[in-house]
């Protein structure tokens, strides 16, 4: 198990981030929507016990379908609150169509410190104390506005409402709370869920990738700095138009945002849920930067980005209605029988990972199972 894969099968197996059932009941919230189904039936179609990437339900009464997501974006606020909150809000936006919705409005909730408080922005913000010469001290009031400038201008550029929210100035924490709730109708028949459908269906991503939001590379000591996701507003905006344009084909089988961890986690998840296996070529993601490395590309999180799954014989229909509305688009891969997923970059395997790691491989990245 080389460091790549070691720094992917950490993610998706233990990290938090992909494992949130291990600590909240999911089968509770099953149960309780269940007796609640009773009273409203048929009003929820996927909930949290399917673990995909938003939720999908009816308003009784009402035609359609609703698509909801919420999202945290807090520990990146402390060094850079502006792209944090856009990407916060940009992120709960792609979950939305990635279930096949266009997101319309959107709620957020944050919590900060007393308003004339000082707080620390940049790279040292965690530390309390500024010792690389790149922070701004500012009041916590200042940083709220800063917060409140990127949710505004990520739904300014996605054409979303914000039609509510709260806040608190009662923190006491570094790290401020940053939550957003996004709201969307579904534009397909139905939802585009998250697991792979068949062996053989080709991966296609749309975006373009750079090696910003390499948290999963800083914390496996793969680099030096931490680089945040940046807003992408315009790319956003693109991607989204991309993969709507995507869905009015009607041949998608499967379609994934790229968040934590990138192509790697949203490949992997997709083919563990469905029970299959994937193979990527990396060297065919469309890339923003010069000298980017395989492990960038395999698993930074830079934003405005969707994997979708089509039938070989549906590539070309696919593909060009993405070209309708970007260049960012790219066939990298095929969902295979097997029961791992196999990363290769220039014709060199770059990591392979098992559905299933074993318990010992498990223990050794501190699962604690």
């Amino acid at each position: 198990m080389n460091t790549i894969e070691r720094a992917l099968i950490h993610g998706l197996f233990v990290h938090m981030h992909h494992n949130i059932d291990r600590v909240i009941d999911f089968q509770a919230f099953r149960r309780l929507n269940e007796q609640v189904g009773k009273v409203w039936p048929g009003a929820l179609l996927i909930g949290p016990e399917k673990n995909d990437d938003a939720a999908v339900f009816q308003v009784p009464g009402m035609d359609g379908y609703v698509v909801a997501k919420m999202e945290s974006h807090c520990s990146p606020c402390v060094p850079r609150p502006y792209d944090a909150a856009a990407t916060g809000a940009g992120g709960a936006m792609r979950d939305v169509v990635a279930m096949g919705g266009r997101p319309v409005f959107l709620l957020d909730f944050i919590g900060t410190r007393p308003l004339d408080q000082e707080v620390i922005v940049g790279p040292c913000g965690f530390a309390g104390e500024c010792t690389c010469g790149e922070c701004r001290v500012m009041t916590s009031g200042e940083r709220l506005n800063i917060i409140i400038q990127g949710l505004s201008d990520m739904c300014r550029a996605m054409d979303v409402f914000v039609v509510g929210g709260g806040l608190s100035t009662s923190f006491s924490d570094i790290v401020p709370a940053v939550v957003v709730s996004v709201f969307g109708r579904l534009i397909t028949e139905e939802p585009l869920t998250k697991p792979a459908k068949n062996a053989g269906d080709k991966i296609i991503i749309i975006g373009v990738t750079g090696n910003d939001g390499n948290d999963t590379l800083y914390r496996a000591g793969l680099v030096e700095e931490m680089r945040p996701a940046l807003a992408l507003f315009d790319n956003e905006r693109e991607a989204m138009e991309a993969a709507l344009a995507a869905f009015a084909t009607g041949k998608i089988n499967a379609c994934s945002d790229l968040g934590a961890a990138g192509i790697g986690a949203a490949v992997c998840e997709s083919a563990r849920y469905g029970g299959l296996g994937a193979r990527v070529d990396l060297t065919e993601v469309p890339v923003s930067v010069q000298g980017i490395t395989p492990q960038e590309v395999l698993i930074c999180e830079t934003q405005a980005r969707y994997v979708v799954q089509v039938s070989p014989d549906s590539v070309d229909e696919v593909v060009s209605a993405i070209r309708a509305k970007t260049d960012h688009v790219a066939v990298i891969g095929e969902i295979t029988p097997g029961e791992e997923e196999t990363f290769e970059y220039d014709g060199e395997v770059v990591a392979v990972i098992p559905n299933r790691p074993s318990e010992e491989v498990l223990r050794s990245l501190g699962a604690g199972r």
